[in-house]
């Protein structure tokens, strides 16, 4: 007879999430209530194992997720964030995951998960079921590879990490904007305990730099800047409510706009591509937003692209913040402020190198809304690999109203 094995919970709090999260749930919840989605699980590249053998695993977590409630502590602490209303907060206080919006299958090695049902129900399953298949998966790994000594090689990388910082300290301080990174990294860790000791050892030795977290309950926790605005999603599910395809960007940034009135300025830019993105930037919305965020292609590009629009419109790009947020690790975030930093403000936000960088490859797997209101929504990126759609006939269709083309 075996011996019953420990349930170990990956997601604990419903505050185990990254804020553009909520961020964006806040104004769907608020514009458009009624919208029905579907997100789907993808795996971009080849595991060490089939990942289809995780399923049973999946399903119980998922089963432990939709138990979770928001406390009335961490209610508090979101009712300090200034740009969160009491109608969200009310809201989040009865929220709880539904079981019956998510489905997980497989299809010979391939592991399978899908959540549709009303959009401000399944787009938060996102992060958590990442973050439940990353720490499933490795802590299948380090039962071979040990996990001592994994978790000792990542104390070893984020401590030659934290070296690299001092030892560029002179060349940082004589830029014109400081240097500030944020952990990215939830979506992808090795582990909530290793996050969560990355996070605390980040902010004690190195807090000149590292000014905050995407995930809420370590900023909370650590008393940290939660860090986040808006992702593809966001301005996907504009594709799908009923506004003219070529006007869906500008129809997402204005609603944002409206809902945050100030906060969160930070734009991101590829889900038609930076030259797509740039024709709808005008001037209204470059005045109105602090700044943008890359997350495809190549970054001096993209942000040479950004500082000459910003000169277009003559706009002092100083007091704008180009946020840089795609694969990056500590050396080319130091490469890109560098290139930057005297002439506009920068922000790296780093995660999967932060929170598992352990020797192991990594997974690199991603939760997408693939159709929302029984429409299909797509990403034209400016990577190859990144851009994601089932339907063909859609995606050509979105080439053509933005001139895109691979």
């Amino acid at each position: 007879m075996h011996a019953p094995t420990t349930f170990e919970p990956v997601i604990t709090s419903l505050l185990e999430t990254d804020l553009y999260k909520l961020t964006m749930l806040q104004p769907m919840l608020h514009a458009m209530p009624t919208n029905r989605a579907e997100y789907r699980f993808v795996c971009r590249n080849r595991s060490a194992f089939p990942l289809a053998e995780l399923a049973d695993a999946v399903q119980e977590q998922l089963d432990a997720l939709c138990t979770l409630r928001h406390t009335d502590d961490e209610l508090s602490y979101l009712g300090t964030l200034r740009f969160l209303k009491s109608d969200f907060i009310e809201f989040l206080r009865i929220f709880r995951f539904q079981r019956r919006f998510i489905q997980v299958s497989t299809i010979g090695e391939t592991l399978c998960v899908t959540a549709t049902g009303p959009q401000v129900h399944v787009m938060g399953f996102e992060i958590p079921v990442l973050a439940i298949v990353n720490e499933l998966y490795f802590r299948r790994l380090a039962a071979v590879h040990g996990s001592d000594a994994l978790l000792g090689e990542a104390r070893r990388r984020l401590q030659a990490k934290i070296a690299l910082l001092r030892t560029s300290a002179a060349d940082m301080e004589r830029m014109r904007h400081p240097f500030a990174f944020f952990d990215f990294g939830l979506r992808r860790r090795f582990s909530g305990a290793w996050q969560d000791e990355m996070v605390a050892t980040l902010a004690a030795e190195v807090p000149q730099y590292f000014k905050g977290t995407s995930n809420v309950y370590l900023a909370k926790k650590y008393r940290l800047t939660p860090i986040g605005t808006m992702a593809h999603e966001y301005l996907q599910t504009f594709q799908a409510v009923g506004v003219q395809l070529k006007g869906f960007q500008k129809a997402a940034l204005e609603c944002w706009v409206q809902e945050y009135r100030g906060d969160l300025g930070v734009a991101l830019t590829d889900v038609v591509g930076m030259d797509a993105f740039l024709a709808d930037f005008d001037l209204y919305f470059a005045k109105l937003f602090d700044g943008l965020r890359h997350d495809s292609g190549d970054p001096v590009e993209w942000g040479e692209k950004a500082l000459a629009h910003y000169a277009r419109l003559r706009l002092d790009a100083h007091t704008k913040r180009l946020v840089f947020s795609d694969g990056l690790d500590i050396p080319t975030a130091l490469r890109l402020h560098r290139h930057f930093a005297d002439r506009a403000q920068t922000g790296f936000g780093i995660g999967t190198n932060l929170s598992n960088d352990t020797g192991l490859q990594p997974l690199n797997i991603v939760m997408k809304l693939v159709t929302c209101n029984g429409q299909p929504t797509a990403k034209l990126s400016d990577s190859p690999g990144k851009t994601l759609c089932d339907d063909q006939t859609f995606l050509a269709y979105l080439r053509q109203v933005f001139a895109k083309y691979d």
